[in-house]
């Protein structure tokens, strides 16, 4: 006979998982058919305390406006992704699928460690498979180990490897990174703010960087995080499908090539950061705000030169509903100075795109000596550890400490996407987006992103 969904869910919850696979085991809940549901009119809902409906206030009208305006992603997530899956676990749960799942890949006494197979694609780059691994309390209690390693093709391999040790009371961290790159498909546009899309060109990278971070919790608003290691990286003509390499595109004159580009660099570097945070985690409401600090310090060993990094985000978040549907509004600028007479390697510029505030756009689309980004964004819960995002964001980057800033040389961005949250090494993702040109060239959209993956950051 199978097992039942608490007797499934008890060993499932044992800990948390680490994969979205593994996630899934518990959103699984066993549906329960009763025999007289059509013998009987459901009866009216009893006024048990005597005080009548609850009057519609001004928050319940306002509540309307983005329902409509995000009706079509609520349908979206409703109807093609939450429901749908639903059905498929529910089903997966009666035939004591997800118990057979779950034992072959988390593994050890307490279901400490693990194996799971990852992959990512991101539009416009080289896509990636390959496997992560983990083992919790490994040796020792607190101390978490986790390494991912991908590839596509000899010219394409990657992998990192992360020894986290937790101490404190209130959660505080060690962390040691190694993390080692080799990949040919970067994209590069050129520097500044009028960096076109049809500049593009592709460069190579070999990379290895080993770090050391510690994560404090002094106080409940306060985050701070202390960072060292040494980064060494080298650079050469790259190629993706037709497209021309930098060098080749350097050649017709769009761009001189990239300062760093030639000689690479072995970078020793220390960043800083702070974090001030007012919210409260789920299920509390998520309602706050938050202030972001940080910098960074890096000296060349080859050349005796260095460059600082600094910048800060502020955003304010209100729970619309008090349930996890949150509206946020930030703004985000960081600026990048050489000290001494060498510039600012071009890959230790500040980007927008990627994994910044402009998401619409890909990985080294936009980057240059400072940036300025206002970001607008609606995150709600779709399931268990399962979030939807709407962002739209309009800003750009430009020359030392914002300078040349003019509002025709903005551009917009947007994405819709859907993210795990469950784990700090690893996360599922799902994203669509778009980028535009500036408003001096009729802020036209002309880029598209669209992204799928188990693993970030490769």
């Amino acid at each position: 006979m199978a097992a039942s969904g608490p007797a499934v869910g008890k060993r499932v919850m044992s800990r948390v998982p680490r994969t979205f696979a593994l996630a899934l085991a518990l959103l699984a809940a066993p549906a329960t058919v009763h025999a007289d549901d059509t013998s009987s009119p459901k009866r009216k809902v009893p006024d048990y305390d005597g005080r009548g409906r609850k009057p519609t206030n001004a928050s319940d009208v306002l509540l309307w406006i983005p329902r409509v305006l995000f009706s079509p992603v609520y349908f979206t997530t409703e109807y093609l992704i939450r429901r749908p899956l639903g059905g498929l676990l529910t089903w997966a749960e009666r035939v004591n699928a997800f118990q057979s799942f779950y034992d072959f890949f988390v593994f050890g006494p307490d279901h400490r460690a693990g194996f799971a197979p990852i992959g990512f694609f991101d539009f416009g780059f080289n896509p990636s498979v390959g496997v992560y691994v983990f083992w919790d309390d490994a040796l020792k209690r607190g101390n978490d180990l986790a390494f991912h390693g991908t590839t596509w093709g000899t010219d394409w391999l990657a992998g990192v490897w992360t020894d986290r040790v937790h101490f404190g009371k209130r959660g505080n961290t060690f962390t040691f990174n190694a993390v080692a790159i080799k990949r040919p498909d970067h994209a590069f546009f050129g520097v500044g703010p009028d960096a076109l899309e049809s500049d593009l060109g592709r460069y190579g990278e070999e990379m290895v960087d080993v770090s050391g971070a510690f994560d404090l919790k002094p106080a409940r608003p306060l985050e701070v995080r202390a960072t060292g290691g040494i980064r060494d990286a080298n650079f050469y003509a790259g190629h993706y499908g037709t497209d021309p390499s930098i060098e080749a595109e350097s050649q017709t004159g769009a761009y001189p090539l990239p300062d760093g580009f030639a000689k690479g660099y072995t970078s020793v570097y220390e960043h800083l950061s702070f974090a001030v945070d007012s919210r409260k985690a789920r299920p509390v409401s998520g309602s706050g705000v938050r202030l972001e600090l940080d910098g960074e310090n890096a000296g060349d060993v080859r050349s005796g030169s260095g460059w600082v990094r600094y910048g800060g985000t502020f955003g304010g978040f209100w729970d619309i509903t008090g349930t996890g549907r949150i509206l946020s509004l930030s703004f985000a600028t960081a600026f990048a100075d050489p000290l001494g007479k060498n510039p600012v390697p071009f890959t230790e510029l500040v980007a927008l795109g990627g994994d910044g505030p402009m998401r619409g756009y890909i990985p080294g689309r936009l980057l240059g000596r400072s940036y300025a980004a206002l970001t607008v964004r609606y995150r709600w819960p779709i399931w268990m550890w399962l979030d939807g995002s709407l962002q739209a964001a309009v800003g750009n980057v430009f020359d030392e400490h914002l300078e040349g800033f003019k509002p025709s040389l903005l551009r917009l961005s947007g994405a819709l996407g859907i993210e795990s949250t469950f784990s700090l090494d690893t996360s599922i993702e799902l994203l669509v987006g778009f980028g535009t040109e500036t408003f001096d060239h009729g802020a036209t959209v002309n880029s598209v992103r669209f992204l799928v993956g188990s693993n970030r950051g490769f």
